[in-house]
This record gives structure tokens, C-alpha cells and sequence, in this order.
């Protein structure tokens, strides 16, 4: 009997009102590989992230987690699964009342079971991944734009999750900060053995770090593959993008 893939997006249709956001798409996640979604602005990027990680339900088609439709669990069974996903959002997601320990010990105290001596050896051990082990008592006011996305990290690992959504991990960052980003990306992936799903429209870190790369355009993908495969790929968009060509340059210009 074959193994379900680890994630399984199947025939996904996600709309906004009459608006078609999401038309068809389908592609499957395996364990242990980074996957990188990219495409420009509105093409679905945010979208289809929040169906991946149940925000938000599909039209049609699933979203499976090892064979089980996340879209037919029960409540239950569906925040059981995701205590398995950790996500990093953009702004890093967190509370600025809390200290950045506190902000990682959140979830160890409202999902889990354990007492404080060993929610606090887990919060160090957190920050200690994404190289904040001094920080804990600051608040993310405090915080770089690159310690604020560490900071996010680090209370999305605090689960110990099988699988990590980046929202942008890159966005807004100097390339010096990014590249660290990457780099700790990579080593989370060779430490804690997880799955990657990684957001982004930033070509350097996805050269970076992608195992493959999806890419969508007006809702539809245009692009699935190693980067490797990308010179073989004939879409325009995709040949534009991967070229960093503005729609600018794409124009013929015939002379008078």
C-alpha cells in the first residue's frame, strides 16, 4: 500500500466573494523537503497558505495531511493535527506586552502539560535554535526586524512541530539579515528533521534554500520543480521572474 504524501493539496479552488483566487491547484509536500511558493503579488501566495493551515476553508478539493482531509476532521481532530504545524508569520506574530520568553512559553502553557522549571528550560532551548539564547527578557519592541523573525521561530518551534510555514521570512530585511535567515532555515531543516513550506517571492533566499519551487500566477501554478528544471520551463513568467525582468523590459518596442 503506498504512503500518503505528507501534505496533499488536491484540485483547490479558494475564492473571495465572486472573486476566483485559487483555480485547480494541486501538488503534493514531501517529508522533508524545503518547498518554496513564489509568485508575484496577488497571484495567491497568502491565500493558499491559509488553507494549508486551516484559516480558511476551500470552494472545493482538500487539503490532507497524510491521507486525513483537514477540511473533514472534527474540531478536535483538526487542532490536534495542527499542534504538528508551526507557522512564522511575517511580522513575526508577536504579543509586544510579552517578553520574547514569554511570547515562546505561550504555547507550552496553553497546550501542553508541563510544569514551569521545564517550560523555561524550553523556552531556552527554543531561542538557543535561533541564536536568541541572550534575549529572552527583551520585549520584541526591543527586537531587530531579524530578531523579531527569529522570534517567531522560535514560538513557532515551541511544539516541536513536523512541518513549518514561513510567511515571508525574508520581506523588509537588509541582505546580510536574510542571508542569516536562510542559513538558520537550512539548519533547522538539518537538526529538527522538519518539513519546510516557505512563502516568499525573494530569488536570492530561494536559490537559497528550495528544494523545489512552486509558482503561481493568476491563481493558477505556472512552475513546479527543482530550480534546476526552471531553464527547461518555456513560461514566460516563470523565464521573467527567475531573469528578475520587469514587465517594463518584457515590452517590444518597435521603432518609429
Amino acid at each position: 500500500m503506498t504512503t500518503p504524501a505528507l501534505i496533499e493539496v488536491a484540485h483547490l479552488v479558494a475564492e473571495y466573494g465572486s472573486r476566483r483566487i485559487l483555480d485547480d491547484i494541486s501538488f503534493i509536500v514531501e517529508q522533508g523537503e524545503i518547498l518554496v511558493v513564489l509568485g508575484g503579488s496577488g497571484s495567491g501566495k497568502s491565500t493558499l497558505l491559509k488553507h494549508m493551515i486551516g484559516l480558511l476553508q476551500p470552494v472545493s478539493g482538500a487539503i490532507r495531511y497524510q491521507g486525513h482531509d483537514l477540511a473533514q476532521m472534527e474540531e478536535d481532530e483538526r487542532a490536534a493535527l495542527l499542534k504538528h504545524v508551526g507557522i512564522s508569520f511575517q511580522s513575526g506574530g508577536l504579543f509586544n506586552s510579552l517578553s520574547l520568553a514569554d511570547n515562546v512559553a505561550l504555547p507550552l502553557r496553553e497546550h501542553g502539560s508541563y510544569d514551569e522549571d521545564t517550560i523555561q528550560a524550553l523556552v531556552r532551548m527554543k531561542l538557543s535554535l535561533v541564536g536568541l539564547a541572550e534575549a529572552g527578557h527583551l520585549l520584541p519592541g526591543e527586537l531587530s526586524g531579524g530578531m523579531r523573525k527569529r522570534a517567531g521561530v522560535a514560538r513557532a518551534l515551541a511544539l516541536d512541530p513536523e512541518i513549518l510555514f514561513f510567511d515571508e521570512p525574508s520581506a523588509g530585511l537588509d541582505p546580510i539579515t536574510a542571508a542569516g535567515l536562510d542559513e538558520m532555515v537550512l539548519a533547522l531543516r538539518r537538526l529538527l528533521g522538519l518539513t519546510l513550506v516557505v512563502i516568499t517571492h525573494e530569488l536570492a533566499s530561494i536559490q537559497a534554500v528550495a528544494d523545489r519551487a512552486l509558482m503561481l500566477h493568476q491563481g493558477k501554478i505556472i512552475f513546479l520543480g527543482t530550480l534546476d528544471e526552471v531553464a527547461t520551463c518555456e513560461h514566460p513568467r516563470v523565464q521573467q521572474f527567475f531573469r528578475r525582468q520587469s514587465d517594463f523590459a518584457m515590452l517590444s518596442v518597435s521603432p518609429r
